[in-house]
């Protein structure tokens, strides 16, 4: 092989590897974040799943699904709720880790908690 044509094969390779990492950089970029959502159940005086493990940038929202109104309201004052008639929802997005405690303030002795991890 002659000196040019091993230049040229070599800056063809080159020329190839940035086309193909200018795609796959380019795939990444295009794929939109997908956002992550969860849902807690609010029906016969208690929360489904009484555990919700979810990761951070999670947004979680409480639907009621009772007779009654309920509340959804953070034992360490991060989230609260307004009372929530039958059918209607509240969301709250966890940024950070850690175990979130709550309750209904109507109902005391309902309990569950969220932890983001």
């Amino acid at each position: 092989m002659s000196g040019r044509t091993i230049w040229f094969l070599g800056f063809t390779t080159v020329v190839l590897l940035m086309m193909v990492a200018l795609a796959a950089a380019r795939g990444v970029a295009a794929s939109p974040q997908q956002a992550t959502t969860a849902e807690v159940k609010i029906d016969n005086f208690s929360f489904g799943p009484a555990t919700l493990t979810v990761a951070p940038g999670t947004t979680v929202t409480w639907v009621n699904h009772d007779d009654i109104p309920h509340t959804v309201v953070s034992t360490d004052s991060v989230f609260k709720s307004k009372v929530l008639d039958t059918d209607e929802k509240f969301s709250f997005t966890f940024t950070k880790a850690g175990t979130y405690p709550y309750f209904c303030s109507i109902h005391p002795k309902m309990t569950a908690t969220v932890v983001v991890k």
